[in-house]
């Protein structure tokens, strides 16, 4: 959502969670991924607590994580680059991918990761008129399989017309065209199940959520909408073993999202 949106309930955390395989999945081709809007830094408290963000993160034991909402030395985030912040104290690896100047410094998406990073990019996604820039950070890197895997974390347009949402969904499908390898794709969306912009993205990506069923991600203190997601490509490729709604009502507006997939063997 928007970084200038604050939800004012407040209530307990609690935890929603969708088991969608009952197989034990290889340990060194499984990923568990974590999406997570963190508001810029903010908490539902009113206070700046990193500590408890990233203990959140810690909590949900991720290998790859798409963060949104990120500043980057920018005044309300009291000159802190929180992707570095956040990596040190999860032991993560961290990369920013800035979507536009703001407030002093820059803001946009970041990744943490248990693995390094042998390739990285910041893409651009379209925009108009006078909307929020956005985009998408990308890396390449290597499970313990030996297996390589694309990661992108992105975060779509906020507003209230959805034309932005379909020209970025657009451009992340075409992002596929010259991939090597299989791809996971996670970020909040900002589009519910159903709507166009997530639409375009089935017709190439699979989803880890219950279609029949979607648990809510947004706004944490009560959820009521699903607009975080964890997609793959090719669909043949990945097997969902899981899907989890982390309803912290006090780290963000959002609630975490952790899902993990399964890399399937090529036949």
């Amino acid at each position: 959502m928007s970084p200038k949106l604050l939800p004012i309930t407040i209530l307990a955390a609690s935890l929603s969670v969708i088991s969608l395989s009952q197989e034990v999945p290889d340990s060194s081709t499984a990923v568990r991924i974590l999406t997570f809007n963190i508001y810029h830094g903010a908490t539902m408290k009113g206070d700046f607590d990193l500590d408890l963000i990233a203990g959140v993160i810690k909590a949900a034991d991720p290998d790859l994580v798409a963060l949104q909402e990120v500043d980057f030395m920018t005044r309300r985030a009291r000159g802190y680059d929180l992707a570095t912040e956040l990596g040190w104290r999860t032991g993560m690896a961290s990369l920013f991918g800035r979507a536009m100047h703001y407030d002093g410094g820059e803001y946009g998406e970041a990744v943490l990761s248990r693995y390094s990073f042998i390739a990285s990019r910041n893409i651009p996604l379209p925009y108009t008129g006078n909307n929020e820039p956005r985009a998408a950070i990308e890396i390449t890197t290597v499970l313990p399989s030996g297996d390589t895997i694309i990661f992108i974390g992105t975060h779509f347009d906020h507003t209230g017309d959805e034309a932005d949402r379909i020209l970025q969904a657009k451009r992340i499908n075409e992002i596929l065209d010259n991939s090597r390898y299989p791809v996971i794709l996670a970020g909040d969306l900002n589009a519910e199940p159903g709507s166009l912009p997530i639409m375009l993205l089935k017709d190439y990506w699979g989803s880890a959520y219950d279609k029949d069923a979607p648990v809510p991600t947004y706004p944490s203190g009560v959820p009521v909408k699903k607009i975080d997601y964890v997609m793959y490509y090719p669909t043949e490729r990945w097997k969902v073993i899981s899907s989890e709604v982390i309803q912290d009502s006090v780290a963000s507006d959002h609630c975490p999202y952790l899902v993990v997939l399964e890399l399937l063997r090529v036949k």
